[in-house]
């Protein structure tokens, strides 16, 4: 029998599923639909818009808030700001994923500028939190580097910002200012399609709407999408037929999470 790493937190999947929280996510639109499919098998409901006039109103019902930097039209860069006021002001957690930074000079100011908002997390690929620390230049939304060359610059960031601070990769390594935390799991695979890294942040964001703590909530995520990744490539042979198994996995984890926990009123919902 296929034995699959697994998820740290059962509890928080299971209370992902069963709170079915509204994350707003205002993300890369190569990745949309991605996100919001992830977000829906997992339990979660995603809610998409960047418009300057909408999205800080959006953030206000939401239980969680994405920032995602992957296509950065003009409108996001004035709704992300006030979006991420609103969600501050309210105590709604939130994930900042610089994608791309380093070498996109618009994006790149902007996530430096947002890392002064303490984000509850900060989700990215080694290269980019190498490139949000000025230790590296980037190269888009691939990576050049390790999580272990990018721990350092991540314990740091943690100090500086008060973040979580979540580092994808071949391992995944969580670190925040006194704790550190990874994910060995997972599959090459999830490199092979567009958003993944996206919907992990996604993913955070949902796990950090039911979970008080950053570091776990992070930690969940990483080990969700890695295991349902482990799962999606035993029945597929190729990306396309990966991705719609991924989404099968996440749906099955947190059904079977659901199943394995005791909630509150869990018949009643």
């Amino acid at each position: 029998m296929q034995k699959f790493t697994g998820i740290s937190s059962p509890k928080t999947v299971a209370m992902v599923r069963h709170s079915e929280p509204l994350v707003h996510c205002i993300t890369a639109a190569v990745s949309m639909n991605l996100v919001a499919d992830g977000l829906l098998a997992a339990g979660a409901r995603p809610v998409m818009t960047e418009t300057a006039n909408e999205a800080p109103s959006m953030t206000g019902i939401a239980d969680a808030l994405l920032i995602n930097l992957g296509t950065l039209s003009t409108d996001a860069v004035h709704g992300i700001p006030a979006s991420v006021t609103n969600a501050r002001e309210r105590g709604i957690p939130w994930v900042l994923d610089p994608t791309a930074v380093g070498v996109a000079p618009i994006r790149t100011r902007l996530a430096r500028e947002l890392v002064t908002d303490a984000p509850t997390v900060i989700r990215g690929n080694p290269s980019e939190i190498l490139a949000l620390d000025g230790t590296a230049s980037g190269r888009g939304a691939d990576t050049a580097h390790t999580p272990t060359e990018a721990s350092e610059a991540a314990y740091q960031l943690a100090v500086a910002t008060g973040s979580t601070v979540s580092v994808s990769g071949a391992t995944d390594l969580i670190v925040s200012r006194r704790q550190q935390a990874q994910f060995d799991g997972g599959t090459p695979m999830l490199s092979r399609i567009t958003g993944t890294g996206c919907l992990l942040g996604a993913l955070t964001a949902a796990c950090l709407a039911v979970e008080k703590s950053p570091m776990s909530a992070a930690h969940v995520a990483a080990s969700w999408l890695g295991t349902a990744g482990e799962m999606a490539v035993t029945r597929s042979s190729r990306p396309g037929s990966f991705k719609m198994h991924l989404l099968d996995a996440l749906d099955e984890l947190a059904e079977m999470c659901l199943e394995a926990t005791d909630l509150p009123d869990q018949e009643s919902k």
